[in-house]
């Protein structure tokens, strides 16, 4: 009797499974779930799973090593910087994601925070719930076609921010590694004149070794005083020590972030505690219909591998690659 296949879902930021073993009732598979996500317990779950699908848990080469019989590892969400791809890559496991599942979603929470920013809306959200009625307390409103919006990154969800952002009045202008304006007709600058230059300066990049805190307190120190510095992205793509520095100090206007490193973070630092900062906690990805989309697709991705066939997304393309030029050399000296 053929043994049910057996996936581990490490974490979920959602209340039930009901989408994710619904898919895998296709296949007879089993869900198992992890009671924490410390690497000892992946690592013991994982030895006796087929297939593993992650949230926010790192899957670290210790728990790929460890899941021998694993075929397919999985992404409820778009970034991959919390499993170790190299480590599956070397193993012929295939890495999937869902890259366009909460796209709308995530750039309308950054033009939200970005209008929170212009409007000062939390700042005198605050005050007014503590008792102070006083339109006086904020100054120096600017409006929105005066002002403009640095664009660092410009995959889908800064694209779809730059067509928000437009027609809002705004300038948009971005950086990007690679120079591309992918169709959009944005102004492409470098990254000096992107942070000297933007009033409010939204992050889509994603989590590299080469963006771990790119805003920094050099980099922090080239922008406007007047500035803003708004992040739906990683959290390690900010020094929070720095921000919070620049922001106590005048050198920065405010700040509002999705995002942090780590997560949760401390709330009682003072940068979260700021009123000039707006934090939400991590919830630019929600809605019912993003959270539906992504739980489905990322469950029938790991379901397609398990069943032998190459699923929609793959992060490491190159091991069905290296699978057929093996077979290729096999049939040419067998």
């Amino acid at each position: 009797m053929t043994q049910r296949p057996r996936v581990l879902l490490t974490d979920r930021a959602w209340p039930d499974t009901s989408f994710e073993q619904s898919v895998l009732d296709r296949i007879g598979a089993e869900l198992v779930e992890s009671p924490t996500t410390d690497e000892a317990t992946l690592c013991r779950i994982a030895a006796d799973c087929d297939a593993i699908a992650t949230n926010w848990a790192k899957v670290t080469p210790a728990v790929i090593a460890a899941a021998t019989r694993c075929r397919v590892i999985a992404r409820t969400g778009i970034g991959i910087d919390n499993i170790a791809v190299d480590a599956a890559t070397a193993r012929g496991i295939p890495v999937t994601n869902c890259p366009d599942y909460c796209v709308a979603e995530v750039a309308d929470h950054a033009l939200g925070l970005l209008l929170a920013c212009a409007r000062r809306i939390g700042f005198l959200h605050h005050r007014t719930k503590q008792g102070e009625y006083r339109l006086g307390a904020v100054s120096g409103l600017q409006r929105l076609s005066t002002q403009t919006l640095g664009l660092l990154g410009l995959g889908r969800i800064g694209r779809e921010l730059c067509h928000r952002a437009r027609a809002c009045g705004l300038r948009v202008i971005a950086h990007t590694a690679s120079g591309s304006d992918h169709g959009t007709g944005c102004e492409m600058v470098s990254l000096p004149e992107l942070l000297s230059t933007s009033d409010y300066l939204s992050l889509h990049a994603p989590s590299t070794p080469a963006t771990h805190h790119i805003l920094n307190a050099e980099s922090l120190a080239s922008m406007k005083p007047t500035a803003y510095v708004i992040n739906t992205s990683r959290g390690s793509l900010i020094d929070e020590r720095a921000l919070g520095d620049a922001i106590a100090a005048g050198k920065l206007a405010g700040a509002a972030l999705d995002v942090f490193d780590p997560e949760p973070p401390d709330l009682s630092l003072p940068l979260f505690r700021d009123e000039r900062v707006i934090v939400t906690p991590h919830a630019a990805f929600v809605s019912d219909q993003a959270l539906a989309q992504m739980r489905t697709q990322a469950f029938e991705q790991l379901v397609a591998a398990l069943q032998g066939e190459r699923p929609q997304n793959v992060i490491n393309p190159q091991i069905y690659t290296a699978a057929v030029t093996s077979l290729d050399v096999g049939r040419a000296t067998g």
